[in-house]
């Protein structure tokens, strides 16, 4: 969730790699995301525009803009070289996910979603295949359970 407000709320899948990398859009921030060379489907909204989580490590004396721990949204429009050595990492996304006013709030009371603690090292993961089931297997009670739920429950 990169902003949840009485506007609304936008956010990112995490876990969703396409066949494009980062090279053939962004060359120019291809030696930021070495070690996560996809880009990932964001959500459905705006699919041609493109937007970047990074990791920062130590302290930064700029002005970020941070989700959650040291996970901050990264400006593509900006100049690569610019930014802070504390940058470790750096992801990018295509299009994003949205909700209008008071969608996610209805979706939320209505349990539609399993709300659990962030980790900024799950955003970042190289194992993005398994991102849901690691998530889901680190919670207590039977909400772990799930972890282990076939992807095609008809063949269990």
């Amino acid at each position: 969730m990169i902003e949840h407000s009485r506007s609304g709320a936008i956010g990112l899948v995490l876990n969703q790699a396409t066949k494009t990398t980062t090279q053939e859009l962004f060359p120019e921030w291809s030696s930021r995301t070495n070690s996560i060379p996809e880009v990932f489907v964001g959500g459905p909204v705006e699919p041609n525009s493109c937007l970047a989580l990074g990791r920062f490590i130590g302290e930064n004396s700029e002005p970020r803009h941070f989700i959650f721990s040291n996970v901050g949204v990264i400006d593509l429009g900006s100049d690569p070289d610019m930014l802070p050595e504390s940058l470790t990492e750096m992801k990018i996304f295509s299009g994003y996910s949205s909700w209008s006013p008071m969608q996610l709030d209805s979706e939320l009371a209505a349990d539609a979603w399993f709300v659990v603690e962030a980790d900024p090292f799950d955003v970042f993961s190289s194992n993005h295949h398994e991102l849901w089931s690691l998530v889901l297997r680190r919670q207590k009670g039977p909400m772990a359970w799930l972890a282990n739920y076939p992807e095609d429950p008809k063949l269990n």
